[in-house]
């Protein structure tokens, strides 16, 4: 197995341009905002390459990112030269990041909360995101759900051909396990013309709304909404990815 995003962190903005960060990142400040969070230190989980730190940023927070792959850090950092903001970024694995304090808000984009593939693990990580708020303190986050593994992406094949590179992505969903293997073939340009094949390997876990739920309050937080991604409205059938918001609790 390669480890996740490791050669894809040089094109990963490139295949990822089909998702509208700026109106995400509105979203999470407007739900930041209705809770009384309009400034203070704000952590992402699953930060990448920093697209949506850089834009959080850019709306008046105090962000950390933390991430477990140094080549998307690598990304991240040149962002971070260019837009002269100051961020703090972590090499961290988000099942078991360490801070140097509390913060007023966690938030997690891009379907970072499915690679946890063990429920255990995914309480875990929310008893330590309640660990580190600020008392009152909100956790944001989206999932893809159970009909996006199932009916979409399960045993389907997705490639793309640009000119910065190629990719074929195969997936298997097991749906009695709820896992999700995706196997990654790139195909990057060399300077010599060529191109270099390389392969990775991720899993990620469909998870009920129920389970995660569930999880949030055995961690000891407070479960307070899961919508249809990214809006107000209450999730349908036919969701692909949900919005979930958590507070902390027990301080």
């Amino acid at each position: 197995m390669m480890d996740a995003y490791s050669d894809f962190a040089r094109v990963y903005d490139l295949f990822m341009d089909n998702v509208d960060y700026t109106a995400w990142a509105e979203y999470l400040r407007q739900i930041l905002r209705e809770n009384g969070i309009c400034d203070g230190l704000v952590l992402e989980l699953g930060c990448g390459t920093g697209t949506m730190t850089e834009l959080l940023a850019e709306a008046g927070y105090d962000m950390i990112g933390v991430d477990n792959s140094e080549e998307m850090l690598s990304v991240a950092m040149e962002k971070r030269v260019e837009s002269g903001h100051d961020i703090l970024y972590l090499l961290q694995d988000m099942q078991d990041f360490e801070l140097y304090g509390t913060v007023r808000a966690v938030v997690s984009v891009c379907d970072c909360m499915n690679y946890i593939t063990d429920p255990q693990e995914l309480e875990d990580v929310f008893s330590l995101v309640n660990n580190y708020l600020d008392p009152g303190g909100i956790l944001v986050f989206d999932v893809n759900t159970e009909y996006k593994y199932r009916e979409l992406l399960g045993n389907a094949t997705i490639a793309e051909n640009r000119e910065e590179g190629s990719f074929i992505w195969e997936n298997e969903f097991d749906p009695e396990t709820g896992l999700n293997i995706y196997e990654l073939a790139l195909f990057l340009p060399r300077e010599d013309g060529l191109y270099e094949k390389t392969e990775e390997m991720h899993c990620q876990k469909a998870y009920s709304t129920e389970e995660i739920i569930r999880a949030i309050r055995s961690a000891g937080m407070e479960f307070v909404a899961v919508y249809d991604a990214y809006t107000k409205n209450a999730p349908e059938p036919e969701s692909e990815r949900l919005t979930f918001i958590a507070r902390e609790s027990g301080k």
